[in-house]
């Protein structure tokens, strides 16, 4: 392997490591707002739905970065 080409796997590698990261991040972050706002008496259920919703979307992409992130071994 060349050296520019290792030089491209590693920034590639640490792009989607921090996209990663953002991700779950935001995904923290949403369970805390869903939290909050279940908690409280009048809470908007259709915010509930629609945060819900994006988590759900987001931990879809986290996966699919994990599996981008973790090599296939075949037995």
């Amino acid at each position: 392997m060349g050296p520019m080409l290792w030089i491209f796997l590693m920034t590639e590698l640490a792009e989607l490591e921090a996209e990663l990261a953002r991700l779950k991040q935001e995904h923290r972050d949403l369970d805390m707002a869903i939290d909050a706002l279940e908690s409280m008496v009048a809470g908007d259920q259709l915010q509930v739905q629609r945060l819900k919703k994006r988590k759900l979307a987001l931990k879809d992409q986290i996966i699919r970065l994990e599996d981008q992130l973790t090599p296939d071994i075949i037995a």
